[in-house]
């Protein structure tokens, strides 16, 4: 990351929400293309701003903070864990549990832990997103970021009791509202 990563990341996704806006409202030829190699130093990709870009203009959530700091947990993970090598896996979208599906009561949470592993290593597909509508649903439930909640399933790995034991405390906590940091 450089100094001005964040500034970047700002500056992308300001220019992908005004080219949404003017009718470039289509994944594939999203025209963005000068900003591929900074995205992909960063294990970065362009449906990453495809679709954030598009939900902010079209539900004005995910924020542009989200967007920086859910992609810093992705760039931190791709550097020190990948050590800036890409994956050349790929979640399997059949593969993720119904969104019906719960885990110690908590809804949606059995489908974001894959979908969560998947933002960290680069491997969601296309036409998956980490921080979709649903997703966000379950982080307001919860009172969870998502960032926060990508640090969190890395510090606990593959322990998803850990990790649920974590949303159960966060979700029951009444000293931390939603309104404090």
């Amino acid at each position: 990351m450089t100094y001005s990563f964040h500034t970047e990341l700002s500056r992308i996704w300001q220019n992908a929400v005004a080219l949404y806006g003017n009718g470039h409202t289509t994944a594939g030829p999203f025209p963005i293309d000068d900003e591929i190699p900074i995205l992909q130093s960063c294990g970065i990709s362009k449906i990453d701003v495809f679709d954030y870009a598009e939900d902010w203009c079209l539900h004005q959530e995910p924020d542009i903070m989200t967007f920086i700091l859910v992609h810093y947990e992705r760039w931190n993970y791709f550097t020190e864990v990948q050590k800036g090598k890409p994956s050349i896996k790929q979640l399997d979208p059949s593969t993720l549990p119904a969104k019906s599906e719960h885990a110690g009561g908590v809804a949606w949470l059995p489908r974001i832990l894959p979908k969560t592993r998947a933002k960290l290593r680069g491997e969601l597909p296309d036409e998956v997103m980490y921080g979709c509508g649903g997703d966000r649903q379950f982080f307001q439930l919860n009172n969870i970021h998502p960032a926060e909640f990508l640090r969190v399933v890395r510090n606990y790995d593959d322990d998803d009791q850990r990790i649920i034991d974590w949303v159960l405390t966060r979700k029951n906590s009444s000293s931390l509202s939603s309104s404090s940091i």
